[in-house]
């Protein structure tokens, strides 16, 4: 029987049709001949002044003359007005809606440039550099975790938001301006990049070609692929994923795992211990979207994927925050987001005694539980939780809905596969348990949102009966069973279980929409698809089947019963 293997924090996949280079040099030797004009367009949380310099050095170094113009410096008086996303209401400092604004709007007029003599090369460069009309076209990228952490630890503090050159970096800005906004600029302009820059390594980035970069997506979006993942800290987090996983704590904890958050995602291109390029998720989404999501979910979702998996590790940590998400409505016409965060927690490990809050007791006074919330935001009062909200064992195994409007939060001693909606910005918290920061203040807690969203519908047996399923089987033969472990009519997707012995495998068939599988106990599992590719997938891992790939195998592997976790978009 073949071997399991461990968790493997770096999965990576040969490029096609090309290869990953490392280095300025390495990447103008690819410039074309003449006289050219060559934009280099990417997110604003880069050091742009850094990347011009060594670019300009690069091309000189090689013989040509080089000039350049940082765009940034043609934005308009009003950029930073123009492109912000509205607070709602006007003085919210929690939340804004998710900017619709456009990279062009940053410009009263695009700038443009003289064209260089002979073989000279001129480097616009800033976000919106594409819009002035190149010779061409290089996008430099870092993935969305460098700029979180940097706006968090103050280590960017100047100019790291979009149209903000002398301002310090703000989250909220970064999450709900910057991103919409260069997300939807970057995946307008991906079809026609002529060479992909990773700057992870900034003395020397690692970038491979255009024409390189869109083979090797079509490649991927055909056969199983991962994701590459990694652990934030926060202050209730705990030591699962650095004890069990070997993951190094960047503050103490392994609190959030991100295992499959399209938004953030990347996938790792090239040779392990070589150069590599981290390309963003999203672009298998949008230059490939029905092969990737499927006729059906495109159709519905756009090119935005709709469930997300992540890891919330309290083993050895503390309690979530009590919180809920936005009902469908508010999230829509509030925030700005066409679709809500209907969540799940699958316990995949967990200490004695820990429990998960969900849903209101059947007794629960509103008005007594905004009280308390109320005291310990401004009084520091301890509020009594459980008088309001059900607290249910965390059972290994066992999957608990939380459909948008239902308080939540997993206890502490617990290891969470948190199988989701995708638009996961808007947690409405109402109580963190008095906890303070490193700085010694309180957690901003947003629960005029909470309260306009809380469902009060579903209360007492109502939660233990829809919320807390026992699996039902779908389908079952030699050595495998398909369960159902998680489905309601107001969720658009649902969560199966597949079970397979040692030894055995399972048939399954994406039937036009991707599933996300994850093993949540067992020595791991390998896919084999029809067209004769296979993937290893270990203990905790995560890997998303796109819709294309059609019938594949699952094969347990070790000696032990694998159980994997699956996902996928029920039909409307």
């Amino acid at each position: 029987m073949p071997a399991s293997r461990s968790y493997d924090p770096h999965p990576s996949y040969q490029p096609v049709g090309g290869q990953v280079v490392a280095g300025w040099p390495a990447a103008v030797a690819g410039l074309p001949l003449g006289p050219l004009v060559l934009a280099v367009d990417g997110p604003a949380a880069l050091d742009w002044d850094a990347l011009a310099d060594a670019l300009v050095s690069a091309v000189r170094s090689a013989g040509r003359e080089a000039d350049s113009l940082d765009v940034r410096g043609h934005y308009a008086t009003a950029a930073d007005e123009r492109v912000a996303g509205r607070p709602v209401p006007a003085d919210d400092p929690f939340f804004t809606a998710m900017s619709e604004a456009r990279v062009a709007d940053l410009f009263d007029s695009v700038p443009r440039c003289e064209r260089p003599a002979e073989d000279g090369v001129v480097v616009m460069y800033g976000p919106g550099a594409s819009l002035c009309e190149p010779d061409v076209l290089w996008y430099a990228d870092l993935p969305k975790r460098y700029a979180e952490a940097a706006v968090s630890k103050g280590e960017l503090p100047v100019g790291v938001n979009l149209g903000r050159p002398a301002e310090p970096g703000d989250l909220v800005r970064l999450f709900y301006t910057d991103w919409p906004v260069l997300d939807r600029h970057r995946d307008a302009i991906a079809g026609r990049v002529d060479r992909w820059i990773d700057l992870q390594d900034p003395a020397s980035p690692a970038s491979l070609d255009g024409t390189a970069l869109r083979s090797t997506l079509a490649h991927l979006v055909r056969g199983p692929v991962r994701t590459r993942p990694y652990f934030n800290s926060t202050p209730w987090g705990g030591q699962w994923a650095a004890s069990e996983l070997g993951f190094t704590p960047q503050a103490g904890n392994t609190a959030l795992g991100y295992e499959l958050i399209a938004p953030e995602a990347g996938v790792l291109v090239g040779e392990k211990g070589e150069a590599q390029v981290e390309i963003p998720f999203q672009l298998l989404c949008v230059e490939h979207p029905e092969d990737m999501l499927g006729e059906g979910v495109h159709r519905r979702f756009g090119t935005s994927f709709p469930i997300r998996f992540d890891y919330l590790d309290t083993m050895g940590g503390g309690n979530l925050s009590l919180h809920l998400h936005p009902q469908e409505r508010y999230m829509r016409e509030v925030f700005g987001w066409p679709y809500t965060q209907h969540e799940t927690y699958y316990v995949t490990a967990g200490e004695d005694g820990a429990r998960v809050l969900l849903g209101l007791t059947e007794g629960a006074d509103l008005d007594a539980l905004r009280r308390q919330v109320e005291d310990a935001i401004h009084d520091g009062t301890p509020m009594a939780v459980e008088d309001h909200v059900q607290s249910h064992p965390a059972t290994v195994g066992q999957l608990f809905m939380i459909p948008a409007g239902t308080p939540h939060a997993s206890g502490a001693g617990n290891l969470v596969l948190e199988v989701s909606a995708t638009p996961y910005l808007y947690s409405l918290r109402l109580y963190d348990w008095l906890r303070k920061d490193a700085a010694g203040a309180s957690r901003p807690l947003p629960y005029e949102h909470g309260f306009a969203n809380l469902d009060t519908s579903r209360r007492g047996e109502d939660v233990t009966k829809d919320l807390i399923q026992r699996p039902r089987t779908l389908r079952a033969g030699e050595g495998w069973r398909e369960e159902v472990i998680g489905a309601l009519p107001e969720m658009f997707y649902a969560v199966h279980r597949l079970v397979v012995a040692p030894g055995a495998d399972i048939l399954d068939d994406t039937t036009g929409r991707f599933h996300i599988l994850n093993v949540a106990a067992g020595e791991g599992a390998v896919i084999e698809t029809l067209d004769g590719r296979t993937h290893p997938l270990a203990f905790a891992e995560t890997i998303t089947i796109p819709a294309a790939v059609g019938p594949y195998r699952i094969r347990a592997l070790g000696g032990d019963e694998a159980r994997i976790v699956k996902a996928l978009v029920v039909e409307p």
